[in-house]
């Protein structure tokens, strides 16, 4: 019997479906993960089968496959533990596998059986929305996923997540987060002087303009421009949701609060295409692709 458990790998701003595929076949006992897994999910071995025992169940002695699907794309993170696990304990008739089938999993697992969070639920919840699925989540980013408008079963741990596939306890669905308003930062109302400058400020967030400032160093330019996100409109729903989306790959996601501020970012004149951008081969495959706009 092969056990099928939905979850997601994140390219950028892209999440893509992958399954995992879990078997139970007779051999020698081992536990195998294949698919292009990187090192964290290659460990996840040791994580699920502790959090397994902490729920007090044991790995039959079979050959375990745990195969990431489709084999060629990149899988990277922790985020593949719970799937991973889920797909194991079907595999062994704890939890019906049909059920699962209408779920997208992440999370990753403690030793002791908690699920504890990992960055990129927002994607995940984005995939799982336009797929017409439901998102098991971990418990802390529970609002964060629920900004998707799909249901979400957000799970404090391994035990109290089977419970609720089993109908013995229900989840509660969360609620979205909070949305912060305002600007905090430098106010251009302060500046003094500058009347120019301050001038082509106001032009270039009043037309969405680029704007290139040029000056011999402490003629005020970092100033000007971290006062630029003050006088600039919020962010509407869509530009929050890709903002939201970037902050929750990199884990800054506090309490599943979105934002309508726009984002401000002060890197060094000197720093690098990729020190800005990242590199990596999944970076280089997705930019090859065409789909983050750096060409």
């Amino acid at each position: 019997m092969v056990a099928i458990v939905s979850t997601a790998a994140y390219l950028g701003l892209e999440a893509r479906r992958v399954e995992v595929q879990v078997q139970l076949a007779p051999g020698v006992p081992a536990f195998v993960v294949v698919g292009l897994a990187d090192k964290a999910v290659g460990e996840s071995r040791e994580r699920v089968r502790a959090a397994i025992a902490a729920i007090g169940l044991s790995l039959p002695p079979k050959r375990i496959t745990v195969n990431l699907s489709p084999a060629d794309l990149p899988k990277e993170g922790s985020h593949y533990d719970l799937p991973i696990a889920l797909g194991l304990l079907a595999a062994m008739g704890v939890v019906d596998a049909e059920g699962l089938s209408d779920f997208v999993v992440v999370g990753e697992l403690s030793l002791d059986g908690r699920i504890a969070g990992s960055p990129g639920v927002l994607l995940a919840a984005m995939l799982a929305s336009g797929e017409g699925r439901s998102l098991i989540c971990p418990a802390e980013q529970g609002a964060e996923a629920a900004w998707a408008g799909t249901p979400v079963v957000a799970a404090p741990d391994l035990l109290s997540l089977l419970n609720h596939l089993k109908g013995e306890q229900l989840l509660g669905n969360p609620k979205p987060g909070g949305a912060e308003d305002g600007w905090s930062g430098n106010d251009l109302a302060q500046v003094k002087g500058q009347e120019t400058a301050k001038r082509a400020l106001e032009i270039a967030a009043a037309g969405g303009h680029n704007l290139l400032m040029v000056g011999p160093p402490g003629a005020g330019k970092s100033l000007l421009a971290s006062c630029l996100p003050g006088i600039l409109p919020p962010l509407d729903a869509a530009e929050a949701l890709e903002v939201s989306m970037v902050a929750s790959v990199a884990g800054t996601l506090t309490g599943g609060r979105m934002t309508r501020v726009r984002p401000f970012r002060t890197p060094h004149h000197s720093a690098s295409m990729a020190a800005l951008t990242g590199g990596g081969v999944a970076r280089d495959r997705h930019i090859a692709s065409g789909r983050d706009g750096l060409h």
